[in-house]
């Protein structure tokens, strides 16, 4: 089968990512007609059903071609790349030294590929300006008409008409050029991300200490759409000055040289608002800053949420956050106090501008008389005035703003990306790896974390690498995968690679999915894998089988069983060389023999790949080709099983770094020794996670949590709405008044308008709120892909996937672009029916008038028409306005929402223990029962037991059986649904979380570090002293590693504690521990991740330490229960036995079980020998 493979396996044949330019629906608009292009009548079908019925994705129109990722990305992308290359061009031409630190212009990129665009754009953003203001011109002659009232009045009518024609045709031309820059920055900002994307594919280890995930999200999410906001905006930059010129022309021709008193005003004001926008971009950049540092800790705690509960470190995070939330506040208290004084600014600069104009043009000569001609003329002047004057500014500040954002666009594309040199991968030899005097760091500067490594890997070798933490086992593999920065030294990689990380990545796709990772589908293949993973059991516990949903980072499946689905994944792949990143530590014991014989060993699915196996289980070595010992980034010893113990003077150090034991006679007691530590090296389920359902309990429900999009809804955009549509109200209301007040008659025509504009704002709105609800929904995947692909990058480059990978990004980016498409057009197709509207009151208006005339004041005549002229677009904005502040009070919703879901009981209530509560240790379950939610079956069943004062307690069971239920029910994570726990005579349903949860200890076995200082993650509520956390990091074993650092217990942990080693995380963990010593601990197979010389100094030091405490060991791994008093034994959430080891072995009942599957049952009889 693996031959069968093999030929598309290596090549990465992959499955065609549906939504491709193949799959698409052609748009309507391609064949609609030319009036129905220009009133987009062709989107009226899906206007109307919407009305009738909800919309769903398959209801909307898609993209164009020329408008999809498809199409625009790789365009993008090459011109990108001749920037680059010209910059590199110029640097190598340029003698001067600034020269040589100029970077590729992201700005030029963009220029290069959208001009023409852009250019289009800037066309029909002239011809509305030209249109705008021949309105004021052909109301002067209407007024003219009006008061000198000739002899014919079809003048007058062709003056009506012309109004409309003039009025209709500026409508048509501006929804033109709001539809194509709109579709325009939209392509800006796909072009963008999808180069934000591909970079973050290729960065260096370097550049990601650089760029933490929240800050590359946030360039995505934040800075390219300020990027589109402003592209949106951007013919405002010339477009307001000629409207400014133009505007000052024509009042010019009306009122002489009076009209500079109004521009000198305009002079006066613009250094103010200048130095507004400077303030703004200061405020901004901070905030920006701010808001990264936000984005991390929230994504932090939302992933390490159970940690914080267990450990009752909820109001530290809270104070940061509310810290982090009060500069926050700071910043938009100052941003608004600024944006109001600008708008103050902006609101007077007409009335200002008018009054010196007009004050300027009496003072010049007594005769000058204000004629109700020049005073509305100029009056509608003015007014076309303000909306330049208003707009310049709040542009000019967005480009300050996207300044910033290009600032750091183009620092993270310039950024350093992994060298191609770092290995070879084109060797054709004879061997499949090999190192030769090889150096590597994790950057070009750094301290060498592995050392002058030669060593030549056969293909089709089983290859185990172990060693003490921190000696480089990990980083051996990343220096193959090319992920490391070489120093010195030559690497060679033969054939494709498959990776199987220390922790599993998963994607939020069905389980098939993530096994066949884009290959093609083989039926036989693929069941003979899910066998020999062991997969089958899970299949038949999962709703849908293989096709069950997995969700964000596998929260509905167990570590073990994410592990085995990455394990499988791997095998899938057909490839040529497997890199196991200790794979078989988060599985139980049979589970674990089961997968090294039908997977990785001899006789395997793997038999005749080369695989490198990261390992701490001494029992695999005699089963390997070769071992690799690693000692301090070096490798210490190499060679077969044999030759390494046939080296007498190296057995003892070999035994030493795999078991810490003592050196035996001879080869025989050697393997003896092995037996003796089966149970180290076998390592069981994870099952510090609950089950499908329960993880999604435990999730906190953090897609509806709003720290994001919501809370800058709320806090910006809801009450400028609010505020933008009550302006808009009164206006319209005002308009109608003015008029009506003018020409009674207006009515007959207004009843009708007013019934059609209802109609029209009821399918509209019920439209538009569906188009919003799916766009607002297909934002969502392009984060969470974005997110996914940051946390497995590492895996997606060992496969070779990255093309795959930009592929569905650019699916995900279509599916939004299609929303936003179709929300533009419904926007177009309503401005278009509500300014036509608008444009046949201002034509009733002026008919109106003509009849009328001279009967009517021409100053009446003048303000009626002035009126008109801007009810068009108050009519527009206040439908707009009104379907935003629907759609945007969602937000509100979900906040309101979210404030309901059912809380945990209080932190503190008015029972509260003794001080020196538990002393004794004494913890009495009684009937207790648990379930996870009320719709689901009880998860421990009359659960009736109690343990003595300082008795070691080892709790076992195999997956399911409910040990993790029996931790978290202690902690009070799960509340009880019958029975109660008693510690030490209180009841722990009486007191409040923290009385309880502070005063218990858990060592749990995910390892989870949050960025910050070492001394932080020791003692988050700093209650101890620097003594004190140094005594503890001794008895960790980890003094000397904190010592050699350079900044100590300041020590800078980055996101995730990616910069210390699982192992190392791990005794970071039991530190926490020894600090906060208690009378009870719950081990949770802390020390799954270390080696054996370490785990025996840990276990040594748990036992010195908690000496005089209770000891409730969950146990993964079943050495670890061996010294207990007593074990319980748990089933389908029940106590099936509970007694010393011994008695129980005796019983012959499922712990003998257990220990037989295990291998252990004689090495417990050695182990009563020994006692």
């Amino acid at each position: 089968m693996f031959s069968s493979l093999r030929r598309w396996g290596a090549c990465r044949v992959y499955e065609p990512v549906p939504g491709g330019l193949d799959t698409q629906k052609c748009s309507p608009e391609k064949s609609a007609s030319f009036f129905s292009k220009v009133t987009y009548s062709w989107f009226s079908r899906i206007i109307i059903l919407g009305y009738k019925k909800p919309l769903e994705r398959e209801d909307l129109f898609e993209l164009n071609e020329s408008d999809s990722p498809y199409i625009v990305c790789p365009i993008f992308e090459k011109q990108w790349r001749k920037e680059v290359l010209r910059n590199q061009d110029r640097q190598k031409a340029s003698f001067h030294r600034e020269d040589h630190t100029r970077k590729p212009s992201l700005l030029s990129a963009l220029w290069n590929t959208f001009k023409s665009s852009l250019i289009h754009v800037a066309l029909f953003k002239m011809f509305a300006d030209i249109l705008s203001f021949t309105s004021p011109i052909i109301m002067k002659q209407m007024i003219i008409f009006c008061e000198h009232s000739p002899d014919s009045s079809w003048t007058g009518y062709g003056y009506a008409v012309a109004l409309f024609a003039v009025a209709f045709s500026q409508t048509l031309i501006l929804q033109q050029y709001q539809r194509f820059s709109l579709l325009t920055s939209a392509k800006i900002k796909t072009a963008v991300t999808g180069l934000i994307y591909k970079k973050a594919l290729h960065l260096s280890n370097v550049s990601h200490k650089k760029f933490s995930t929240g800050e590359i999200i946030n360039l995505m999410s934040s800075d390219a759409q300020q990027l589109m906001d402003l592209t949106a905006n951007l013919s405002v930059l010339w477009s307001a000055p000629f409207q400014i010129l133009m505007a000052v022309f024509l009042l010019w021709q009306e009122l002489g040289p009076a009209v500079l008193a109004g521009v000198a005003v305009l002079f006066l004001v613009l250094p103010i608002n200048a130095f507004v926008a400077i303030r703004i971009k200061k405020l901004k950049k901070n905030q920006t800053k701010n808001k990264d540092t936000q984005i991390k800790l929230l994504k932090e705690i939302l992933h390490g949420i159970k940690i914080l509960k267990l450990y009752a470190w909820e109001p530290a995070y809270k104070n940061k956050i509310i810290k982090i939330r009060d500069q926050e506040l700071e910043f938009q208290k100052s941003s608004t106090y600024l944006s109001v004084c600008s708008m103050l600014m902006l609101t007077c600069i007409p009335f200002l501008v008018s009054l010196a104009t007009f004050g300027v043009y009496f003072s010049l000569d007594e005769g000058n008389i204000l004629t109700a001609t020049k005073a509305f003329t100029s009056m509608s002047l003015f007014n076309i005035l303000r909306i330049p004057l208003f707009d310049l500014p709040t542009v000019i500040s967005a480009v300050v703003q996207t300044r910033i954002s290009l600032c750091r666009l183009e620092d993270f594309l310039n950024s350093e990306e992994l060298s191609l040199r770092n290995i070879e991968t084109n060797y054709i030899g004879d061997h499949a790896i090999g190192f030769t005097n090889a150096s590597f760091s994790w950057d070009k500067t750094g301290i060498p974390v592995l050392k002058d490594l030669n060593m030549k890997i056969p293909e089709g070798a089983l290859v185990a690498i172990v060693g003490h933490v921190g000696s480089g086992k990990s980083s051996v593999l990343s220096a193959i995968l090319g992920e490391m920065q070489k120093l010195t030294g030559v690497v060679q990689r033969k054939g494709s690679v498959a990776y199987v990380s220390q922790q599993a990545w998963i994607q939020n796709c069905i389980l098939q999915e993530n096994i066949l990772f884009g290959s093609i589908m083989q039926k036989q293949f693929y069941e003979r894998i899910l066998e020999a993973c062991a997969l089958l059991p899970d299949l038949e516990q999962l709703p849908n089988g293989d096709q069950t949903e997995i969700g964000e980072r596998g929260v509905n499946i167990s570590g073990g069983q994410k592990q085995r689905v990455s394990l499988a994944r791997a095998v899938y792949s057909g490839a040529d060389i497997y890199l196991l990143d200790d794979p078989l530590s988060a599985v139980d014991v049979h589970v674990g023999k089961q997968l090294f014989e039908k997977v990785i060993g001899s006789s395997g699915l793997l038999k005749n790949k080369t695989r490198i196996l990261v390992t701490h289980n001494l029992t695999l070595l005699p089963h390997v080709d070769f071992i690799v010992v690693m000692e301090s980034g070096r490798v210490a010893q190499m060679g077969t099983y044999e030759e390494l113990l046939s080296k007498t003077q190296n057995i003892h150090n070999l035994l030493q770094v795999f078991s810490g034991q003592e050196k035996g006679p001879a080869l025989k007691q050697v393997s003896a020794i092995n037996s003796r530590n089966v149970l180290k090296d076998q390592i069981l389920e994870q099952e510090n996670r609950p089950s499908m359902d329960h993880g999604k309990q435990f999730s906190m429900k953090k897609e509806k949590i709003p720290v994001g999009g919501d809370m800058f809804i709320i806090d910006i955009r809801f009450h400028y709405y609010l505020r933008t549509w009550l302006n808009y109200t009164l206006d319209v209301i005002g308009t109608i008044l003015v008029i009506l007040g003018a020409f009674p008659l207006f009515i007959l025509g207004i009843i009708p308008l007013v019934f059609l504009y209802f109609t029209i704002q009821r399918y509209y709105i019920a439209s538009s709120r569906q188009i919003r609800r799916l766009s607002g929904a297909s934002r969502s995947p392009v984060i969470s892909h974005f997110s996914e692909t940051l946390l497995g990058v590492s895996t997606i480059r060992a496969f070779g996937h990255e093309q795959r990978f930009i592929q569905q990004n650019r699916e995900v980016v279509n599916e939004n672009l299609v929303c936003f498409y179709n929300n533009v057009i419904s926007n177009r197709w309503l401005s278009i029916r509500l300014e036509f509207l608008g444009n046949l009151m201002l034509f009733f208006t002026a008919l109106l008038a003509v009849l009328a005339g001279n009967s009517i004041d021409s100053a009446i005549v003048g303000l009626s028409i002035s009126y008109a002229l801007n009810i068009t677009q108050s009519l527009n904005f206040w439908v707009r306005k009104a379907c935003e502040i629907e759609t945007n009070a969602v937000s509100i919703e979900r906040v309101c929402e979210y404030e309901d879901i059912d809380k945990e009981a209080p932190w503190i209530m008015s029972r509260r223990p003794p001080v020196q509560w538990p002393n004794k240790g004494v913890v009495e379950f009684i009937n207790y029962q648990a379930r996870y939610r009320d719709d689901l079956g009880l998860a421990l069943q009359d659960i009736t037991f109690q343990t003595n004062g300082e008795e070691k307690i080892g709790i076992v069971g195999r997956t399911g059986a409910g040990k993790s239920t029996l931790s978290n029910s202690l902690f009070r994570i799960v509340e009880r649904s019958g029975g109660k726990i008693i510690i030490d005579g209180i009841d722990i349903s009486t007191i409040g979380l923290h009385d309880l949860r502070g005063r218990l200890n858990i060592i749990p076995q995910d390892p989870v570090l949050f960025s910050g200082t070492l001394q932080m993650n020791l003692d988050p509520l700093d209650n101890y002293s620097d003594s004190e956390l140094w005594e503890v990091l001794e008895l960790c074993h980890l003094k000397e590693f904190v010592q050699s650092l350079p900044k100590k217990l300041l020590h800078e942990i980055s996101e995730g504690g990616e910069n210390l080693s699982v192992g190392q995380r791990q005794l970071v963990c039991l530190a926490r521990a020894l600090l906060r010593k208690t009378k009870i601990l719950i081990l949770d197979e802390a020390t799954a991740s270390i080696d054996f010389e370490t785990d025996n100094l840990v276990q040594n030091t748990i036992r010195k330490e908690f000496s005089d405490c209770t000891i409730l060991t969950i146990a993964h791994r079943l050495h670890s229960i061996f010294d207990s008093d007593r074990v319980l034994v748990l089933d389908s959430g029940r106590i099936i036995e509970f007694g010393a080891p011994q008695n129980l072995i005796h019983q012959k009942g499922l712990f003998f079980r257990m220990t037989t599957e295990a291998g252990m049952t004689q090495d417990l009889g050695t182990k009563d020998q020994l006692l």
